[in-house]
């Protein structure tokens, strides 16, 4: 009996530390009650209207036009971290774009980026304009 007891007084005081924890550590409670602004729930819904990484094949083909395109728009550091993010997804040699990126100008750069790699009229561009917060 001695040993649940004790067992209870150490256990009900963690439990409560890690919920105080998860609340401290929420956006809501970092930003004041606001949450950070990100563009998760938009790019939820971008991914289930178009092709996902789920969708991209293993070919040899698909796989190096993704890894130059990904490596082309990461190292144009004049790039928001939302177009460093944005999804590229190559499926039979046609490249979707797909994602929130901060302005026109980054919209169009990945684009460019992507047809440099596949060719005009190979490039499916649904990434959205979304501004900055």
């Amino acid at each position: 009996m001695k040993t649940k007891a004790a067992l209870a007084c150490v256990i009900v005081p963690i439990l409560a530390l890690t919920v105080d924890l998860a609340v401290a550590q929420s956006p809501e409670a970092s930003s004041g009650g606001v949450a950070a602004p990100d563009n998760t729930k938009s790019n939820k819904l971008d991914s289930n209207r178009s092709p996902s990484a789920d969708d991209q094949k293993n070919t040899a083909s698909d796989l190096k036009i993704t890894q130059q395109i990904r490596q082309s728009v990461m190292s144009d550091k004049t790039l928001s971290s939302y177009a460093h993010n944005a999804k590229i997804v190559a499926v039979n040699g046609t490249v979707t774009l797909n994602g929130v990126v901060q302005t026109e100008a980054e919209r169009n750069s990945i684009a460019q980026k992507a047809e440099q790699v596949v060719g005009s009229g190979h490039v499916v561009n649904k990434l959205k304009v979304e501004g900055a917060k």
